[in-house]
C-alpha cells in the first residue's frame, strides 16, 4: 500500500520530467501501478485509514508523484451533483477544451507540495479526456466543473508541470476573465 512516505515532493527532478507512454497492452507491472494510484487516492479518503496510515487526502495521484515517469493517473472524486468520477488511465490526454476558463474558488493543493500555496489556477472549464483503463479499452471523457480541475492538474503531472506554473506571480487572486469560480 502507497503512503506518504511513497510520494515525493516538490523539488524532486521526476516531477518537472515529461513522462513516457505507457505501452499497450499494459505490462502487469504497470497495471499494478495503476491499482496502486487509485488504491492510495481511496484510502486517503476514509478517515479511518488515513489517520491509521498517515495518508493526506488527495483525489488525484499521478505516477511521477511516485518517482514513475509513465503517463498513469487516478482520480477518485465527487462532483458537485454527487455523482462518482472514479478512473484509473494510462496514456490520458486532453484533446478538446472549451474556451471558457474555471478555477476553484478555494485554490488548488497537491500532495507533492507540503505548505499551501495560495492563488488562483486558471483551467479549462470543459475539458475531453481520451486514456485507457486498467484493461486497454479507450475510456472518452467529458468533464466540467471539480472533475475537469482534477484531470487538468493530474494531467499537468505527466508534463512536467506544478499547479502554481499557472499562478499570475504577482497577483495571485486577481480575477480571471471570463472564468467560472467552483467551490469545492
Amino acid at each position: 500500500m502507497l503512503t506518504m512516505d511513497d510520494i515525493v515532493r516538490d523539488g524532486h527532478p521526476v516531477l518537472r520530467e515529461v513522462a513516457k507512454e505507457v505501452s499497450l497492452p499494459a505490462s502487469d507491472e504497470d497495471k499494478e501501478i495503476l491499482k496502486s494510484l487509485m488504491a492510495y487516492v481511496q484510502n486517503s479518503q476514509n478517515p479511518e485509514l488515513a489517520a491509521e496510515n498517515g495518508l493526506r487526502p488527495g483525489i488525484g495521484l499521478a505516477a511521477p508523484q511516485i518517482n514513475i515517469s509513465k503517463r498513469m493517473i487516478a482520480v477518485h472524486l465527487m462532483d458537485d451533483k454527487g455523482e462518482l468520477f472514479s478512473y484509473a488511465l494510462f496514456n490520458p490526454k486532453i484533446i478538446s477544451h472549451s474556451v471558457e476558463k474555471a478555477y476553484l474558488a478555494s485554490g488548488e493543493g497537491c500532495l507533492s507540495v507540503d505548505d499551501p500555496i495560495e492563488g488562483y489556477v486558471p483551467r479549462h472549464a470543459r475539458i475531453t479526456v481520451k486514456g485507457y483503463d486498467i484493461d486497454n479499452t479507450e475510456v472518452k471523457l467529458r468533464l466540467k466543473g471539480l472533475p475537469s480541475i482534477c484531470f487538468q492538474h493530474e494531467i499537468d503531472h505527466l508534463n512536467g508541470v506544478m499547479f502554481y506554473d499557472h499562478i499570475n506571480q504577482s497577483q495571485p487572486f486577481e480575477p480571471i476573465e471570463n472564468a467560472v469560480a467552483i467551490e469545492r
